[in-house]
């Protein structure tokens, strides 16, 4: 019998697990794919030479995670790349905005749209500077950080107090506009922010923007070397060093509950697997209180929150093998593993409105990924593997564009936004699509069948508007992992502090669970602990 049973081995659910283990707890881990990773796994199913991230790709957050870095996965065979650059938004005019890790570069690149933004940019990274250890602190850690609020508290008193606080609650645009005379520092802001699901016209866009902008400064955006999946393989390599057990391809279909506490799951193959201490969820909010867990053991008042979850927004992605780099019409384009794509300001705030009258947007944002730029391991030299990731609505009333798209997507829908996701990079790359020597569409149902968390292809846990931050995530509530659910913690990106890869939702339910009581009257379930077969099955 584990002391706890974790269900799902995505990142999350990864971290987590170490944890445990770490503190002497014995731990299974039950993934329903058929291979762990959740959102961070490559194949070689675009071309056989190529390597292509199936969904994550970049992680400034995991290189900026002190959860991560306690875990010393370079000893587990962890390496990181770097493109040249970070990221670049290029515009049809041939200028570009660039984001580097030398913060003069960055500057530099500024100050050719408009005389002192690189200034700017140096006042926004020297406010990052005196914010950053309290601010990651508080965001990486449970809520409410109360220490590391306070010494932020401070530190935001001393650099400016409620003009710096102002700031960074602002819509990014008003952000944008108010430190940059010209586009391209505006740009670097707002194509950040849409990293999640928040238009330029959004309150808190501002500070996120900010955030993912400063994290790509001083930390870039790097990759795994080898692939997204090379980050889960030291996850699960040091995890089953240590003891731990992992098995894939068993479904978790309902949370057991006795005596009002959780412990244990039921399988899909009808086998219950009994938890002495605890059990962890790396599933979607809605998942773990609408299917997991029975409605008789949830208040109603959380029932009737959960119908207000808002999902962020849905995605659509295309992977590509290219006979050769992407010919960005502006240089500093080429030197970059991300680039933004969207030609101007405006064409921002124009697709995030296109989404939210729930119209499929006929110039979508994208962001484009440059591996092989990034990581030369990825694809023969020479030739890219590339990709880039659109968002669309989940409920789909219209199409902005002339083809029809209606959201079945079935085989024309999905060829038919691919097509446009292409014509989109060609604008600003000519010639783009004569170097595709193969692609793949993933669009938002694939992607949910890939990863169950993936509802609709929301790929941050619901979304990152200020409405479902903080207390009031997933729900209005505490902000923190443990469920109404004595022994049951929500280790998903569906909790504290939300999506992206950072290891912090794990980590922060693991820590719930080790301070938790151990749960009384098990003896006799023993007999229920599942047991393995020769073949490795569940019985």
């Amino acid at each position: 019998m584990p002391d706890a049973v974790v269900i799902g081995a995505g990142p999350n659910g990864l971290v987590a697990a170490n944890l445990l283990v770490d503190a002497g707890w014995s731990v299974q881990v039950l993934e329903e794919q058929p291979e762990p990773g959740g959102a961070v796994r490559h194949d070689r199913g675009v071309d056989p030479g190529f390597v292509n991230d199936l969904f994550s790709s970049f992680y400034p957050l995991a290189a900026a995670s002190p959860v991560l870095a306690g875990l010393r996965l370079h000893e587990y065979g962890l390496r990181w790349s770097h493109a040249p650059s970070v990221l670049a938004h290029p515009l049809t005019d041939g200028t570009c905005a660039l984001l580097d890790r030398h913060l003069d570069a960055t500057a530099a690149s500024l100050d050719a749209f408009a005389a002192g933004d690189g200034a700017a940019w140096h006042r926004l990274h020297a406010l990052w500077h005196r914010l950053q250890p309290d601010l990651l602190n508080a965001l990486f850690t449970p809520f409410p950080p109360v220490r590391a609020t306070a010494r932020l508290a401070f530190r935001l008193r001393s650099a400016g107090g409620l003009r710096v606080a102002r700031s960074l609650v602002l819509p990014v645009r008003r952000l944008g506009e108010e430190e940059f005379g010209g586009e391209g520092g505006r740009l670097l802001l707002a194509g950040s922010a849409l990293h999640a699901d928040l238009a330029p016209e959004s309150a808190g866009s501002g500070g996120f923007g900010w955030l993912m902008a400063m994290l790509g400064q001083t930390y870039g955006f790097p990759v795994p070397v080898g692939g997204a999946g090379a980050l889960t393989e030291a996850l699960v390599r040091r995890l089953r060093s240590r003891g731990a057990a992992l098995y894939c391809g068993e479904r978790v279909e309902g949370i057991v509950v006795r005596g009002g506490r959780a412990v244990g799951v039921r399988t899909a193959a009808g086998q219950t697997v009994v938890a002495r201490r605890a059990v962890l969820a790396d599933v979607s909010v809605p998942a773990l209180y609408s299917e997991l867990v029975a409605a008789e053991y949830l208040p109603a008042q959380l029932l009737a929150d959960l119908r207000r979850f808002q999902w962020d927004f849905a995605t659509f992605k295309v992977d590509w093998a290219l006979n050769g780099p992407v010919p960005w019409r502006a240089e500093q384009a080429r030197r970059a593993g991300t680039v933004h794509v969207a030609n101007g300001m405006d064409e921002l705030t124009r697709f995030a409105a296109q989404i939210a009258m729930r119209q499929v947007p006929d110039r979508p944002f994208l962001l484009f990924g440059q591996m092989t730029t990034a990581d030369p391991a990825r694809s023969p030299h020479g030739t890219e593997s590339a990709w880039a990731y659109t968002h669309v609505p989940h409920d789909i009333r219209a199409d902005a564009g002339e083809e029809g798209i209606n959201g079945r997507w079935d085989t024309t829908d999905q060829e038919r936004m691919a097509d446009r996701v292409e014509r989109q990079v060609e604008r600003l790359a000519p010639g783009f699509r004569a170097l595709v020597r193969a692609r793949r569409i993933l669009a938002p149902p694939t992607l949910q069948a890939l990863d169950g968390n993936l509802i609709g292809g929301a790929i941050n846990g619901g979304t990152t508007a200020l409405h479902q931050q903080l207390v009031f995530r997933p729900v209005p509530g505490t902000g923190r992992p443990e469920t109404p659910l004595p022994g049951l913690f929500l280790a998903s990106s569906g909790a504290h502090p939300g999506g992206g890869v950072h290891g912090a939702p794990g980590a922060n339910a693991a820590r719930a669970a080790l301070h938790g009581r151990r749960l009384p009257g098990l003896a006799g379930a023993q007999k229920l602990l599942t047991r393995r077969d020769r073949t490795g099955a569940l019985r």
